[in-house]
């Protein structure tokens, strides 16, 4: 079952999408002679959801911080709000919501008074803050705790009220960088309800995420490796490169020793653990060519069950990944 159910239709449709909200043209960085951005392009409507997928040390958190005004370019250009990064990254600052996946707020404020500091930061209106602090203790299910402590919250509500401070000045781009790390699905789910409502309103919104099942509810993704953007579309054109590959799920006794004994056979395109199954790409081959649990009962293990799945997002992340030569 979807850890969403049935809000996926809450997404907007692309022929609903409005105008760019980033333009990005062979942006470039370099630290030295590290290469952690080589020339991307991609682009952003509002209104979209937009999902940003890589590794640790991909480019991610790299690429976000050009686009927040933050760092400057080695090379190439990006517009964000209109604003071009490298000559108003003022601008760009003021006309965009960011949040961490590490909770950045004030641990010993209490929620009216993160709001209060923030207000200040965007230099709201005493008028304009009364009506966006309603608004946003309503939206995080906040009312009745403006005055408790933040480090006394549960991650969840924390989470909510980082995303109603990111909101505070009504920014139509929100950059929101592993924002559900380390959060509970049901939490998930309720701040991704909240991510649903802001795309309804034309907000645009710039993920990153490790979690796979979040990244199928984007609009359009694109995963960053090394540096280059490896693979870039809507969750259904990216898994449509292994359309014609059989993948199985096996269920097996020791899912980790026999992902190592599966290393190097010729039958195997991929194979990694999801979850406690073992998923294996064996390409163009059937299930009886490959003939796995005779393979894996060979070299000791105990095969319970094997089953063909339709490829997932994680296994056109681990096939890109394996294209390039590296692993995930």
């Amino acid at each position: 079952m979807s850890l969403f159910g049935n809000r996926k239709q809450a997404v907007p449709q692309a022929e609903t999408l409005g105008d760019d909200a980033i333009v990005v043209s062979k942006l470039r960085k370099t630290f030295g002679d590290f290469v952690a951005v080589d020339s991307i392009d991609l682009t952003v409507k509002r209104g979209e959801i937009f999902g940003f997928l890589g590794p640790n040390g991909s480019g991610k958190t790299t690429t976000i911080r050009m686009l927040c005004g933050v760092i400057e370019p080695s090379g190439g250009t990006a517009t964000v709000m209109g604003y071009d990064i490298c000559k108003d990254p003022e601008k760009v600052r003021c006309n965009i919501g960011y949040m961490s996946q590490k909770f950045s707020l004030f641990q010993d404020l209490t929620v009216d008074e993160n709001l209060r500091f923030y207000s200040g930061l965007y230099g709201l209106t005493a008028e304009k803050y009364a009506e966006r602090r309603a608004y946003i203790l309503k939206m995080a299910d906040l009312e009745g705790r403006e005055t408790e402590l933040t480090k006394n919250l549960s991650v969840g509500w924390k989470q909510r009220l980082a995303l109603g401070c990111a909101t505070l000045h009504e920014p139509k781009l929100i950059f929101l960088d592993e924002p559900t790390s380390g959060v509970d699905p049901t939490a998930r789910r309720q701040f991704w309800e909240l991510l649903y409502d802001l795309a309804n309103d034309g907000v645009a919104l710039f993920v990153t995420t490790h979690y796979m099942d979040e990244a199928t509810h984007c609009n359009r993704l694109a995963f960053i490796y090394r540096g280059d953007i490896i693979a870039a579309g809507t969750p259904q054109e990216v898994k449509a490169g292994l359309a014609k590959d059989t993948i199985l799920r096996l269920d097996v006794d020791d899912g980790e020793g026999a992902l190592a004994a599966l290393q190097g056979n010729s039958a195997v395109a991929e194979a990694y653990m999801q979850g406690a199954s073992l998923q294996v790409n064996i390409g163009h081959l059937s299930a009886d060519e490959a003939d796995l649990p005779a393979v894996l009962g060979s070299a000791g293990f105990l095969v319970h069950g094997v089953e063909r799945v339709e490829p997932t997002l994680e296994d056109a992340f681990v096939h890109l990944v394996t294209e390039q030569g590296g692993r995930a």
